[in-house]
């Protein structure tokens, strides 16, 4: 996998939300950039993580659906002597 790439509008807004943060979570004024250089490094050494979560969840969430419609398969099945039922 490569690093998490975000297209110019993207990264516009998400740098302006550190800055914001910054601002006022922190108290403190970032400039452009070293939020540029914090968006980039919380990309690669964190998003991964978070990346890496949402796929899970993902595979969770087709296994609990593809065990949904196996369940419903077998509730239509018609019992005989060679469904082994």
């Amino acid at each position: 996998m490569s690093m998490i790439q975000f297209n110019k509008e993207e990264k516009a807004s998400l740098v302006q939300k550190l800055k914001r943060y910054f601002n006022d979570e922190l108290g403190q004024d970032i400039g452009q950039f070293d939020a540029e250089f914090l968006l980039e490094f919380v990309s690669k050494e964190i998003g991964v993580y978070h990346y890496n979560k949402g796929l899970q969840d993902a595979q969770d969430i087709f296994k609990s659906r593809v065990e949904s419609v196996t369940d419903a398969i077998y509730e239509l099945e018609i019992p005989t002597e060679f469904s082994g039922r």
